[in-house]
């Protein structure tokens, strides 16, 4: 009797697949026919190997886990964001993006078969303990990530707001693995974290990720700066992780001239392929613009910088981006399971695909990380030195010396004090530097 179940489900996925070539043209058709043949001989080794697994493994198996568990490696099988969702856990993902939820606030994915942090949130506890992009999260709770899939990864990351999870991650560049204790909360998120005007008139925003209200918030904090008119805008999207694809086509909207491609998607039917441009009652603000991006700047973030890169509005500034550039739709089955499958790929007004290959900017800068040295470390630096060196340091209330910013100490002036460096932006400011190299060109254009 239950092979007779497990039967008519593959028959089913057979009349599904025949149903599907029945409105072809011609020439498609016969494509189809080949690719027809071919799938009957696969569903006859599946019906082959289920009818071993069933009559010969040493316990009885229930149909519908062998089902569910072949759907989940065929997903599994496509790529890091194809997953298949059983009842309790597709009821789960509905829940959770209607209602709160505790988390850590990290974008996640799967690369390299390995579970990836693509971004933190600005201000999320996952922030505030130090998660960096490019984390590879190698265990959750004590628990081996090896092999787990998206869903399973979220699952275990959300709870209680208030409740702790344990990451063990692998960094790039340490050598060893490091350790952090985060307590969850409600992530309440704002697409503009900062907003401000910096050196040269130069206007600077920080968007987090894109969600509904993004424009909104984009539309008055550039209302705010350009009343104290602004030369030029810096849009930061680094580790920005993306969001909804309205918002970044509603953000690339502001800055575009009508009718200008902002992004295409390409997929196998025709409802999925799609455009989208810069609309008439748009009012672009026409100064220059650079959006810093990062390895952690994903999906929006990538739709936004390809559409001012391609359409020659703005300059991309930082270093290459994630490359998450895939549409997702999520499609119930009858018995209240879904299938959440990739039907289209991203891809810029110039046709180069995000997917994989990211945004490459226009000029490539690597960030600079000054680590804080405490000033028992920096004493011990300078005790290193040549007496003369630390003799040649001022005395307090001295003029002069080589080393001016330091004070000699009341122990012969081995013990040496100076101020700890503060955290330097070297891709903030670069864009700035640049950012004010084209204004003055601009500048210098206008008025002959």
């Amino acid at each position: 009797m239950k092979l007779k179940k497990i039967a008519l489900w593959i028959f089913v996925i057979a009349l599904l697949f025949t149903l599907r070539t029945a409105n072809c043209a011609p020439k498609e058709k016969a494509e189809q026919q080949v690719g027809r043949s071919a799938m009957y001989e696969q569903i006859q080794i599946f019906s082959d190997a289920i009818t071993l697994i069933q009559q010969n493994y040493v316990d009885e198996i229930e149909p519908k886990k062998l089902i569910y568990g072949a759907m989940s490696g065929m997903l599994r099988a496509l790529d890091p964001y194809s997953q298949f969702m059983d009842p309790d856990t597709y009821n789960e993902i509905k829940v959770e993006t209607t209602g709160k939820f505790g988390g850590l606030g990290i974008e996640i994915s799967i690369r390299d078969n390995l579970l990836t942090v693509i971004a933190p949130i600005d201000g999320t506890p996952a922030y505030n303990a130090g998660i960096k992009a490019g984390d590879r999260i190698v265990k959750i709770n004590g628990e081996p990530t090896r092999d787990i899939t998206l869903i399973d990864a979220v699952k275990k990351l959300r709870g209680e707001p208030g409740t702790t999870v344990n990451l063990t991650v692998l960094r790039e560049g340490e050598n060893k693995l490091l350790d952090f204790a985060i307590k969850r909360d409600i992530i309440k998120i704002m697409s503009v974290k900062k907003f401000d005007v910096l050196d040269g008139g130069i206007g600077y925003i920080r968007l987090a990720e894109f969600q509904e209200d993004t424009d909104k918030e984009l539309d008055k904090a550039l209302s705010a700066l350009e009343a104290q008119k602004i030369n030029g805008l810096i849009l930061d999207l680094r580790d920005n992780p993306g969001g909804l694809l309205n918002s970044a086509v509603d953000v690339s909207d502001r800055f575009l001239d009508n009718n200008e491609m902002i992004v295409s998607t390409k997929g196998r039917q025709k409802e999925q392929v799609l455009e989208f441009r810069a609309h008439k009652e748009s009012v672009a603000h026409d100064y220059p613009v650079v959006i810093l991006v990062n390895g952690g700047s994903a999906s929006a973030s990538e739709i936004v910088a390809g559409a001012i890169r391609d359409n020659k509005r703005g300059l991309v500034i930082g270093t290459k981006t994630f490359g998450k550039g895939s549409v997702q739709t999520v499609v119930p089955l009858s018995d209240g399971s879904a299938l959440r499958i990739t039907t289209a790929k991203y891809f810029t007004p110039s046709g180069r695909s995000i997917m994989n290959d990211g945004i490459l900017p226009d000029v490539i800068v690597e960030q600079k990380e000054y680590k804080e040295s405490s000033k028992q470390d920096m004493a011990d630096i300078f005790e290193s030195l040549e007496e003369k060196d630390i003799s040649a340091a001022p005395a307090e209330g001295g003029q002069g010396g080589s080393l001016p910013d330091r004070q000699a100490g009341a122990a012969g002036g081995k013990k040496a004090i100076i101020e700890e460096k503060k955290p330097y932006d070297h891709q903030l400011s670069t864009a700035i530097d640049i950012l004010k190299g084209i204004i003055a060109y601009k500048t210098r254009a206008i008025n002959g």
